[in-house]
């Protein structure tokens, strides 16, 4: 797999899949930009990394914000021509009908799943722009195939991630900037969730034609081929990695 000389950027690195994907990343050749709302998180990561990451602390909900990341990481780390959008609002969010769900975090949901992941993007196509090429990897969720109840927020969000992948696919696709999307399965990670018990991630692994728990191992390799020169014939695309849960 070939890993341009660049630099990669991945929001809510900080844990979970964001820090796999950095991880990752990292050992296979790429500067990493690795972003969290929680700065100490970020560094914490970039530590695990060495030399070749940088750490940023930025909500990539607020405009400003991800505006001076651009910056700054162009500034830090050089070209930046891979963006993995990996932030999300998901772990704390509590199950439960749809009725229920308060606007405020409705909102919330929908300001960092979406409109973070068009932030992020409208302040980094310009860097792409300028380099001629440009890989983004937005990361949505196997949810979305089997609608999963009580998520109406989470599902909802990331759904709209396929749109936005597409559109802007067509859109930057003659400046060379590459946009695909990744829907992984339930993946066992070191967050805490009080709404998934072991019995839960057993029985949902039996439901896989893998039948077993998905971890971050199992993703990553996707990541890494949709920012590699391996997948330049791809744009707009929605790989689902879920152990065969869902068909896609």
């Amino acid at each position: 797999m070939t890993v341009p000389a660049a630099s990669v950027i991945v929001t809510g690195a900080g844990q979970g899949l964001g820090r796999a994907f950095a991880l990752d990343l990292a050992r296979r050749g790429w500067r990493v930009g690795v972003v969290d709302i929680d700065g100490d998180r970020a560094a914490r990561v970039a530590a695990e990394i060495g030399p070749a990451a940088v750490s940023f602390a930025c909500d990539v909900s607020d405009a400003d914000q991800a505006e001076a990341l651009a910056l700054d990481a162009a500034r830090d780390l050089g070209p930046v021509t891979g963006l993995v959008n990996n932030a999300a609002i998901f772990s704390a969010l509590e199950m439960g009908p749809f009725e229920d769900i308060d606007p405020v975090v409705w909102n919330r949901v929908m300001m960092v799943n979406v409109t973070g992941v068009f932030l992020i993007c409208r302040s980094f196509v310009p860097l792409m722009r300028a380099a001629g090429y440009g890989k983004i990897v937005n990361i949505s969720s196997a949810t979305i195939f089997t609608g999963r109840p009580m998520y109406l927020h989470y599902v909802t969000s990331k759904a709209a991630l396929i749109g936005l992948t597409r559109s802007l696919a067509a859109e930057v696709g003659p400046a060379g900037i590459r946009v695909n999307a990744v829907t992984p399965g339930s993946t066992e990670t070191e967050i805490e969730r009080a709404t998934i018990t072991p019995a839960h991630r057993r029985a949902m692994a039996a439901a896989t034609a893998l039948r077993r728990v998905q971890v971050p191992a199992d993703l990553v390799g996707t990541v890494a081929f949709l920012l590699s020169a391996d997948s330049d014939f791809m744009t707009g695309q929605t790989l689902n990695v879920d152990g065969g849960y869902a068909y896609h």
